[in-house]
């Protein structure tokens, strides 16, 4: 199916969106469980899940808002996100944070398969794809692995 250069680029944008608001909710998710935490496996959230989070989160953020500037297209801003209904369960949070990292890697997979980065989108777009999922990579291993102890 054919498409235009416009087209193309705003799709581009929903769909580094969707990844982006993913991720927020991964974060709040993770802020939740925090809270439900002792005091040293919280700090070993905050360290193996919480910055990395952080991290890919404003990584996207920055990629979309300086492609849609590149291109003319409009921005979004992007607003924070409830970590979902209240579990006094921290795996609870850490599992929803897992299925949302899950999800922003299918998405921008899918997405950098399309070859459409490559068709309308430019080298610092790819490097922000890239580099995002180079960061999220290894979180829902780390989460199961931290989470395995919880509860026992």
């Amino acid at each position: 199916m054919a498409y235009s250069a416009g087209e193309a680029r705003g799709q581009l944008l929903e769909d580094v969106a969707e990844a982006t608001d993913q991720l927020a909710l991964a974060l709040a998710s993770l802020g939740e469980a925090y809270e439900e935490l002792d005091e040293r496996t919280a700090d070993e959230l905050e360290e193996q899940l919480f910055r990395p989070t952080q991290s890919a989160y404003g990584r996207l953020r920055r990629t979309h808002a300086e492609f849609a500037a590149r291109v003319g297209l409009p921005g979004r801003t992007f607003e924070p996100s409830s970590g979902g209904l209240h579990s006094a369960d921290p795996r609870v949070y850490v599992e929803r944070a897992v299925e949302a990292i899950e999800q922003v890697d299918h998405v921008l997979a899918e997405l950098q398969d399309s070859m459409m980065p490559v068709e309308v989108g430019d080298r610092e777009l790819r490097a922000g794809l890239s580099e995002t999922r180079e960061t999220i990579a290894e979180l829902p291993a780390r989460a199961r692995r931290l989470m395995r102890t919880q509860g026992r």
